[in-house]
């Protein structure tokens, strides 16, 4: 039997206590109700099999923060994306919206039954509750996507290293969750500052670890883009800096270094360590930070560790002694160096050759 109530009945049902909120306008609830520990215990990542969680908000509500393994379909978009639900008919689904005035869960579970599907339900209190339970949110990678272009807070790759350095999120900083305890420092120091943390996709519980640090240590944003590097390759394409390393520690190849200084120069801190002197004969590239090695002790507790530094030289022997000393100094430094005989002749780009 469908129930028709007011929110101030929903909020009793839900809340367990006196209705407090002014009348407003009835709309049909859908009867089988369900609470935060109902759907904490079920939203889980890696995203179980046997739940489909769907958030029946506008999806521009859906990209500013949703249920971390939520799929986004529109209740007034039903129609055309239901087959985003799974095609198990039994199969559990949970809609939610914007809370206890929010009638576009209850309308999608009502256009659920009438597909044929049998075990629904509504987490009626939806995403306020949420998030004031201490639920995480996620984002979409579009919100991430205009994060990074307005400057906005810090995109955090929870990944291991090996996977960062083959290809990430531009703009991202790498703080492995296996790793989080030694390299969290590479966080911003205002505890206000957005953070989003990012892995492999649903099945992948590093963002959610790292964020759960975070917010230990008492960062009051922490946030998560649990569809990960797989949804931002396949929404904006691979374009994120890829450094390709030779086998060798931190020696990175030339045709990667070479990609980075065409098409990724924004994305590194590159280090020149040679000579003024060499330098102002020869060039360098426009992006480039002239240190010579000479002096480079005294700099490196400056350092940004907000992107990876490339060392470089005219042979590659103090490019090579500059990783050394970095990774003596400062642990929190993702750090490469090039080791080839490099040559600008004053052009934006270089003639770059191997040395024996």
């Amino acid at each position: 039997m469908k129930i028709l109530c007011t929110s101030a009945v929903l909020a009793w049902l839900v809340l367990g206590g006196p209705a407090v909120a002014a009348e407003e306008p009835a709309f049909e609830t859908y009867p089988t109700i369900v609470d935060f520990a109902f759907v904490e215990e079920r939203a889980t990542v890696p995203r179980r099999d046997d739940v489909t969680i769907v958030d029946s908000r506008p999806e521009r509500k859906y990209n500013k923060g949703h249920i971390p393994v939520a799929v986004n379909i529109s209740d007034t978009l039903f129609e055309a994306l239901q087959d985003r639900l799974p095609e198990d008919k039994d199969e559990m689904l949970i809609f939610y919206c914007g809370g206890l005035n929010c009638p576009l869960s209850h309308k999608s579970a009502f256009k659920a039954e009438e597909l044929g599907y049998s075990n629904i339900h509504v987490y009626a209190a939806g995403y306020p509750d949420w998030t004031a339970n201490g639920g995480l949110a996620s984002v979409s990678p579009k919100y991430v996507k205009d994060m990074i272009e307005k400057g906005a807070g810090v995109v955090v790759d929870a990944r291991p290293p090996r996977k960062f350095k083959k290809a990430h999120v531009p703009g991202a900083v790498s703080v492995p969750t296996t790793r989080f305890d030694q390299m969290h420092d590479a966080l911003p120091e205002d505890k206000d500052t957005e953070l989003v943390f990012y892995c492999g996709g649903y099945h992948c519980t590093l963002s959610v670890k790292g964020a759960t640090k975070a917010r230990a240590l008492g960062y009051t944003n922490a946030k998560v883009f649990q569809a990960g590097y797989p949804a931002w390759k396949e929404a904006y394409g691979s374009e994120s800096l890829a450094i390709e390393d030779t086998g060798e520690e931190g020696l990175i190849a030339i045709a990667s270094f070479m990609n980075i200084l065409e098409n990724h120069p924004d994305e590194i801190y590159l280090v020149d360590v040679r000579d003024h002197s060499e330098v102002e004969m020869d060039g360098t590239h426009p992006s480039a930070k002239v240190i010579p090695i000479d002096t480079l002790l005294g700099e490196i507790a400056d350092m940004p560790n907000d992107k990876p530094t490339v060392f470089f030289c005219s042979n590659g022997a103090r490019a090579g002694e500059a990783y050394d000393f970095v990774n003596m100094k400062r642990g929190d430094i993702e750090a490469y160096f090039l080791e080839a005989a490099v040559s600008f002749n004053n052009q934006p780009l270089p003639q770059v050759n191997r040395t024996n």
